[in-house]
């Protein structure tokens, strides 16, 4: 970004916000890493024998120096133990994705499947069984007279990876024993929340954004085109440098109908062009490519998803069926900890502006004030009759009173109020 362009980060310059890309969405999916391992070690367990037979003679002073009987034990011992313990990896897996489901909040699953411990379990595992059952077929004898192949390299190579094997498994046991404990996903979810919020809310300043720069509204009479998704979920992220560019080389202005973390229905309008009647604006298909949408939501750039699962395991933990109010504590700390920051922060413009102080595209960014006010509201509905969150919960409101910008001081005074009038006491 040009140092003109920078002048324009508080009057809606493009948001610094994270972004989604083709490596991405293509690492994302759980099965992913697993699959590309299998196949790298089918395909070097083809290739380092068939270069073993090809070159001959010793391969490495530490090789495998056993004979054909005692490779094919090894190699054996070695996939069958893979494979077995590949199950109780995956079983581990499944109840610890059953406990998040039934004790936390099922919006927390995605978290867990796209860690890169469980994962990279499963793929050396799996590559490991793999290598091994490849290199067997490279093992043979002639029989009475002795003669035959033994990849020793190939078989070194193999004794190396189930070694590695058992690192990671004693690393993914950890893992396990760590994602089991509640403070530890609660806090892992309050710092991912509070990173992601620094990013999307960056600005700290007590004059509002809007007041300071450009803004925009469509005059009577102006064309626009809507711009339908075609498919059916959450919307995960915006890619704003491409409506940006988009909108300046076509002169015209795109507003953005949604926000981050809202359900669309395929066929529902995502954007709107603005234009002249005169415009050639092509084909408006390509824009929905800049806007990401999927199944659930995420932590792209959806700062709300955060507080929604730290929200979701307080409601769960305040439940009668649960009863436990420490958990839903602990959940609203880290809620405290995330809104001690966005309280000090701005509300970011919603009007994108051009390097030459053009309005280009005019987005929905999500409300602090909102941020602030539900998960309040929401926790203190559930906390009826609990003896430790509502305290909690007012400690929280007056310290981010204390703290906060006056744009949010009526936001967190009607907070206060709520808990004031439930608990009888008057402020």
């Amino acid at each position: 970004m040009s140092e003109h362009e920078s002048s324009y980060r508080l009057k809606g310059g493009i948001p610094d916000v994270p972004q989604e890309s083709f490596w991405d969405r293509i690492w994302t999916p759980f099965w992913m890493i697993p699959a590309v391992s299998v196949v790298a070690a089918l395909l070097f367990g083809t290739a380092l024998p068939e270069l073993e037979s090809r070159l001959g003679g010793d391969p490495l002073l530490f090789a495998f120096r056993g004979g054909t009987s005692a490779s094919r034990e090894v190699l054996g011992v070695i996939a069958s133990a893979t494979i077995s313990v590949t199950g109780l990896v995956f079983s581990n897996t499944l109840v610890v994705l059953q406990l998040v489901n039934s004790s936390f909040s099922p919006r927390m699953l995605n978290g867990f499947l796209q860690s890169r411990i469980v994962q990279g379990t499963l793929a050396i595992f799996l590559a490991t069984f793999t290598f091994s059952l490849t290199v067997t077929r490279y093992v043979w004898d002639d029989g009475d007279d002795g003669q035959g192949f033994v990849p020793r390299l190939s078989v070194t190579v193999a004794f190396m990876m189930a070694l590695g094997c058992l690192a990671f498994f004693l690393v993914f046991i950890r893992h396990i024993m760590s994602s089991m404990k509640v403070a530890n996903a609660v806090t892992e979810i309050g710092q991912e929340t509070l990173r992601l919020g620094q990013r999307m809310y960056d600005t700290k300043s007590d004059v509002p954004a809007l007041a300071t720069g450009p803004t925009w509204s469509p005059s009577p009479g102006d064309r626009r085109e809507h711009v339908l998704t075609s498919v059916t979920g959450a919307i995960v992220w915006f890619n704003y440098r491409r409506l940006l560019d988009w909108a300046q080389e076509h002169g015209v202005v795109i507003t953005i109908d949604r926000s981050v973390g809202d359900f669309l229905v395929a066929g529902q309008s995502v954007l709107r062009v603005w234009c002249d009647d005169e415009a050639e604006l092509g084909d408006l298909d390509m824009l929905a490519d800049a806007v990401g949408i999927r199944m659930e939501r995420t932590m792209t750039q959806d700062v709300a998803f955060g507080l929604r699962q730290l929200v979701d395991i307080a409601d769960r933990a305040l439940s009668p069926g649960t009863n436990d109010p420490t958990t839903a504590v602990q959940a609203v700390h880290e809620i405290h900890r995330v809104l001690r920051y966005l309280v000090t922060c701005s509300e970011p413009s919603p009007y994108i502006a051009d390097g030459e102080g053009a309005v280009r595209v005019v987005h929905r960014p999500q409300k602090i004030a909102q941020l602030i006010a539900e998960p309040i509201r929401e926790i203190h509905n559930y906390a009826e009759g609990s003896a430790q969150v509502p305290e909690v919960l007012h400690s929280m409101v007056e310290d981010l009173r204390e703290v906060s910008i006056d744009a949010y001081v009526p936001t967190l005074d009607r907070c206060r109020d709520l808990l004031a009038r439930e608990s009888g006491s008057t402020e």
